[in-house]
């Protein structure tokens, strides 16, 4: 389906609070507390309380439900609560819910999280071990019989095909993994702070999934990120200046599976994040070349490339040459690969730092960001700007 028009939720709210646990490997306290912790710091950066929040959102995967986290925040009554599902496809779609949620004034304060011990709890990376019965996780039975199993082993089918297809070697990947490393070495945040890698270290890291190495994948992280929307008037009035949504977009493609999309006409890229790019740009107003800073959602780097290219950065099959010649400020906190893996929620954190100026990787003038959510999913988007 093709819009035609632009949507009228552009510039209606922003994100005034952002707030987050500490990143790391073993949180040793439960999801619930982390989810409670993010929230808290994002209520005390926008200058608000618990009882101001009407609104919460997070994502189908998260364990810790709204009501739960109302409670052990001290939150009085909710006249709005959300799920999004798709696992890290949700993270901009969750601001899009409590943007739509203060648009039309069913919640004033809506706050969307997300927290898990990904690292000393489940495992994503683990792969497939058990699944209740659905019709979802039917498509998986045309796969997992052929041992790929693991999200690395799906999106190596795909990333192999996008090398075949435009004559590219593995090494290519190894450009946007430098780049986060390097973002992230120079972020006190990142739990790879101080670690920067070369492309030689990319190329000599172990195989995970022929194309893809160790260095291609995301790091699995313990952590809570928690953002606080409301309306552009509430906001400007609060401590720090508004991150307004210029706009907001879902998008799920033809033929669309998780991470299985292999038998779509053109697998070479990502068409689920071509509807979004398409409605990000309507709405806004803006293009590619309006862009100060690119947060991209990069669980993998070969979907960091068919991203750059969905969005028109750089034509099919060149996005590796975009990179290597940072014509692009990308994933200035150090992405997933190099800060943490919270499901895409602190790439919005960053991009809200790049537009408040305090950004530890400041891109200088930085009004107008582009953040992206999970990739081979259905996913969503964002368009963030300056007030003003």
């Amino acid at each position: 389906m093709s819009l035609r028009t632009r949507d009228t939720l552009g510039g209606r709210a922003a994100i005034a609070g952002i707030g987050a646990t500490e990143f790391s490997k073993d949180s040793g306290r439960s999801e619930l507390r982390l989810a409670v912790e993010a929230v808290r710091a994002a209520l005390d950066d926008a200058g608000l309380t618990p009882a101001d929040v009407d609104g919460l959102v997070t994502f189908t995967m998260d364990t810790s439900p709204e009501i739960t986290v109302a409670q052990a925040c001290g939150m009085g009554e909710l006249s709005f609560f959300s799920r999004v599902h798709y696992g890290g496809g949700a993270a901009c779609a969750t601001v899009q819910q409590a943007a739509l949620a203060v648009a039309t004034g069913l919640a004033e304060v809506v706050v969307c999280y997300r927290a898990f011990n990904e690292r000393s709890g489940r495992r994503f990376g683990a792969g497939v071990r058990h699944r209740e019965p659905s019709a979802e996780g039917a498509a998986l039975g045309w796969t997992l019989p052929f041992g790929l199993l693991t999200p690395a082993s799906w999106v190596a089918m795909a990333a192999r095909r996008y090398l075949h297809a435009h004559g590219l070697t593995p090494e290519v990947f190894g450009q946007v993994a430098v780049v986060d490393r390097a973002y992230a070495a120079t972020n006190p945040a990142a739990y790879f702070h101080g670690r920067p890698i070369t492309l030689a270290d990319h190329a000599a890291s172990r195989w995970i999934a022929e194309p893809l190495r160790l260095l291609d994948c995301c790091q699995e992280t313990d952590g809570g990120q928690a953002v606080v929307v409301t309306s552009l008037e509430r906001a400007r009035d609060l401590p720090h200046p508004p991150a307004v949504i210029a706009a907001a977009a879902q998008g799920a493609g033809r033929a669309q599976e998780q991470m299985t999309s292999f038998y779509r006409d053109d697998p070479t890229g990502l068409p689920e994040m071509s509807a979004v790019a398409r409605q990000l740009w309507r709405t806004s107003g803006l293009g590619p070349d309006d862009i100060d800073v690119a947060i991209l959602y990069d669980h993998f780097t070969p979907f960091v490339l068919m991203q750059l290219e969905e969005f028109g950065f750089c034509g099919r099959g060149r996005a590796a040459d975009f990179v290597a010649e940072r014509r692009l400020p990308l994933n200035t906190h150090g992405g997933q690969l190099g800060e943490a893996y919270l499901h895409g929620m602190n790439g919005i954190a960053e991009a809200v730092r790049q537009l408040r100026g305090t950004a530890v990787n400041q891109v200088p003038g930085a009004s107008r960001t582009l953040v992206t959510a999970g990739t081979g999913v259905p996913t969503s988007g964002l368009v963030l700007t300056a007030d003003g």
